[in-house]
């Protein structure tokens, strides 16, 4: 079993190819032909979970966000990902590809969520973000955030009020505030994302639009959940622990 095998296994179900220009997935730390055993899934490979890799005797690290984003200037082991390649360990990211993948990050959420599923929201760069989703039953807007602080295991939803009951809502994972145009031109009563700026929250509150933000960590964090379990099922003979290490790198006084 290799790195490169679980890189091709990725590629055919969220092509590399779907991350956008910006993005930097794919293997961003060791090679293709490293021999692998064990892997450690996590939304974001940290120092904890570099520690929690080489405690374990993982080969592999597989995260959404990239562990290299940024070019790096000084190959110094203060970086996780100069960390890795220095153990012998490879890193495999897989992010706005995985993003805009069928089955990927948004349909996850769509599914924890309990929404179903009607059409894209938007495109950038040909690549679909994000979905237009029916609800179970009409909500009100303060019913939708509460459903997300539950479903998502959320510290703090931050929403503002919408208009009436809202059986249709834009999803998108991760920091997708920019979106709210888009869902309120396709008819949604609210948008669920995260890391939504200020200018968002006043924008929406002066179109009285339901802007829900559930966070960055909470939409996403179901990334390892799912993927965990793919792998398993995909390479019986290989082992594979979701990260304990890694968790909401936020603190919150609620």
């Amino acid at each position: 079993m290799t790195v490169g095998e679980v890189y091709d296994y990725l590629d055919s179900i969220a092509p590399f190819s779907l991350q956008q220009s910006y993005d930097n997935s794919g293997i961003c730390a060791g090679s293709r032909d490293i021999a692998v055993t064990k892997v450690l899934t996590a939304l974001d490979i940290t120092h904890d979970v570099v520690d929690e890799a080489e405690r374990l005797g993982c080969e592999l690290v597989l995260s959404h966000h990239p562990v290299i984003f940024r070019p790096i200037r000084v190959a110094s082991l203060e970086d996780p990902a100069v960390r890795l390649a220095a153990a012998g360990k490879a890193a495999i990211c897989a992010h706005t590809s995985f993003d805009s993948a069928e089955g990927g990050m948004n349909d996850l959420l769509a599914k924890k969520l309990g929404l179903t599923v009607k059409e894209v929201l938007c495109y950038d760069e040909g690549k679909p973000m994000g979905y237009i989703c029916g609800t179970e039953k009409p909500l009100t807007d303060r019913e939708l955030a509460a459903l997300c602080k539950e479903k998502l295991g959320c510290t703090v939803v931050r929403f503002t009020p919408g208009e009436g009951d809202i059986s249709l809502v834009g999803i998108c994972s991760g920091s997708g505030g920019s979106l709210l145009g888009s869902a309120k031109a396709k008819g949604c009563g609210a948008l669920i994302t995260g890391d939504c700026k200020h200018s968002d929250f006043v924008t929406a509150r002066n179109r009285k639009f339901c802007l829900i933000d559930a966070g960055h960590f909470h939409t996403e964090n179901i990334f390892h959940e799912d993927l965990a379990e793919r792998l398993k099922e995909q390479f019986p003979d290989l082992e594979v622990i979701r990260s304990e290490a890694f968790t909401d790198p936020a603190e919150y006084i609620v």
